[in-house]
């Protein structure tokens, strides 16, 4: 095998520009194949445990710092850093108000299955027009809100659209659906799955194919 300085200079040069990208892939903590891809992506999952057997919604505050919306935290919430906002991300009953922030929405009813500990899985959406999702499902309600962008969702039931500034989206669970970026700008969206611990956030649907609806002018 060439040691390094017998390989010609274009080889050299590749060497090096492949171990720089690592290193400031490796010094930010991202992952190469989780730049620039359009989707879903992760970013927070709390276990939430068994929850109590009433009205349950999804709260959406924002704050000026982490540290305040760490402070107001409550047992069911999440904080994150997205889209150039800290928000606090909460499950609770319907006239929960966290200390301080902004109130950005409430989502729900919150359709649960009864016993077993469930887990919230927070999502980041961002999508160019035309982007289109698999048809699949989730084993707990999803809901979407939007910040930009619009996004049309298609179920055996019809279809919904999302826009920023508009009223969020919530499927129940176990709808086999489809997802497709509408409009001329990029979508960002906020996403809950609150789902069985025990089960993934999303798995494949059968059985029902889209009949376009979100893509038929």
């Amino acid at each position: 095998m060439k040691s390094f300085m017998a390989m010609s200079w274009q080889a050299r040069f590749t060497i090096n520009a492949i171990t720089f990208i690592a290193a400031v892939f490796a010094y930010c903590g991202v992952a190469p194949a989780q730049t620039g891809r359009p989707g879903a992506s992760a970013i927070a999952t709390a276990v939430l445990g068994v929850l109590p057997q009433v009205p349950l919604y999804w709260h959406l505050d924002t704050y000026r710092t982490r540290a305040a919306a760490q402070r107001a935290m409550g047992a069911r919430g999440t904080v994150v850093e997205l889209f150039g906002k800290v928000w606090l991300l909460t499950i609770a009953e319907a006239d929960w108000r966290p200390s301080g922030g902004d109130r950005v929405a409430k989502i729900g009813p919150l359709q649960l299955g009864s016993g077993g500990s469930f887990t919230a899985s927070y999502l980041e959406g961002t999508t160019f027009p035309g982007f289109q999702t698999d048809v699949h499902q989730h084993a707990g309600p999803e809901a979407l809100y939007t910040v930009s962008g619009e996004v049309c969702l298609e179920t055996p039931q019809g279809k919904m659209v999302g826009r920023a500034g508009g009223e969020p989206l919530l499927v129940a669970g176990g709808q086999p659906m489809q997802l497709t970026s509408t409009g001329t700008t990029t979508r960002r969206s906020i996403v809950l799955v609150l789902h069985g611990s025990s089960q993934p956030w999303k798995v494949p649907a059968s059985g029902w194919s889209p009949k376009g609806l979100c893509t038929s002018s």
